[in-house]
């Protein structure tokens, strides 16, 4: 999954869109790793479809038909936490994911994209650099890694003299042409970094790479044998303060942009300066989700009530969903926190542009 993928799935399709929303693991009460369950979970969103007067004939039994060919792409061997299916008229999409869903099922005029958001967001991306002597740089996506070919990595130095002044100038030297390799890299694709090394190397780098990258932490040693399993897991430790301290920061971010006026609380005021452009920053709770429906003039204006509970022509189940989507439309991060973080801003708050 990609940002790519992301902003493609977000654009707009024909009536009805449908996005199917399932735990994966085998002990969920609704388990599609059976024939029975699948029949349960296609005979609801038919159901869903048929009751829905906006639904055109024939469309119905089409989008049945491209969620029985998503279910069919699933390798349920493979152990993963969540399952979501999109189906619209001449498509359909199944996407296993690394992180819990909540059960539900959406028919819209788009799919319903904030659980592949969360994902994408979640799943901490980063580099690691192991220095040594020669230089390698892995690419980490949450719990593995891949170490990188590309770049001018891994980069070959000069071998660790007496340790006297002209053998630290060289180490200098070479870690200003390993911050410079990093910062192309980096720069094309932003991530926090996580160094790996003895104290001296570590040291030169840092120096070198000042303000040109997001240090998100150190695993200290000599680690230059090390694969990649042994390398995960003394990023994961690291990675977890690394998180803890992004969520304290959140916070921080959001109250000093309440001092600054430059903040939106509460799924009714953030709708419209994000519908603006205006949003730089959304951070929303995993689990907040929240109906609304369009005005005469194409606003989106929340009202009471669950998802999948109120019916009408310009319903739109999710306007949470909806909301992340137009963020990220106008090029704003999305932040998503655990439920209850939020407490003090209504389950949803915005950071404005201006």
């Amino acid at each position: 999954m990609d940002a790519v993928t992301l902003s493609e799935l977000r654009k707009p399709r024909a009536f009805p869109a449908v996005s199917v929303m399932v735990p994966a693991h085998r002990r969920t009460p609704t388990s599609l790793r059976d024939p029975a369950g699948r029949r349960t979970l296609l005979t609801e969103v038919r159901r869903r479809l048929d009751a829905d007067t906006r639904v055109p004939p024939g469309a119905a039994e089409e989008v049945v038909q491209g969620l029985q060919g998503a279910l069919a792409e699933v390798d349920f061997g493979r152990a993963r936490d969540g399952l979501v299916l999109f189906a619209a008229p001449g498509e359909h999409h199944a996407f296993l994911l690394d992180q819990p869903v909540e059960e539900r099922i959406v028919v819209d005029h788009a799919f319903a994209t904030r659980d592949l958001v969360a994902a994408h967001t979640r799943a901490t991306r980063y580099w690691l650099v192991v220095l040594s002597d020669t230089v390698r740089l892995w690419d980490g996506r949450s719990d593995s890694l891949t170490e990188v070919d590309a770049g001018g990595f891994p980069i070959v130095g000069p071998r660790s003299g007496t340790g006297g002044p002209f053998d630290a100038e060289r180490r200098r030297r070479f870690h200003r042409e390993v911050a410079a390799a990093l910062g192309l890299v980096n720069g094309r694709d932003p991530r926090p970094v996580i160094v790996a090394g003895v104290t001296r190397d570590q040291a030169f780098f840092e120096e070198a790479a000042r303000g040109t990258i997001v240090l998100a932490g150190r695993i200290d040693g000599d680690h230059d044998g090390a694969g990649s399993a042994e390398l995960a897991e003394l990023a994961r430790p690291v990675l977890a303060a690394y998180e803890d301290l992004r969520e304290v920061a959140v916070l921080s971010e959001l109250e000093a942009a309440r001092g600054l006026r430059r903040y939106a609380a509460g799924l009714a005021e953030v709708v419209r300066p994000a519908e603006e452009g205006r949003g730089a920053h959304l951070v929303v709770e995993r689990g907040y989700y929240a109906p609304a429906v369009r005005s005469a003039d194409g606003a989106l204006v929340p009202v009471d009530g669950l998802p999948g509970e109120i019916r009408g022509t310009e319903v739109v189940e999710d306007a949470v969903d909806a909301v992340i989507d137009t963020v990220l439309e106008y090029g704003g991060e999305v932040t998503f926190v655990s439920d209850g973080f939020l407490i003090d801003h209504a389950g949803i708050a915005l950071v404005v542009r201006y």
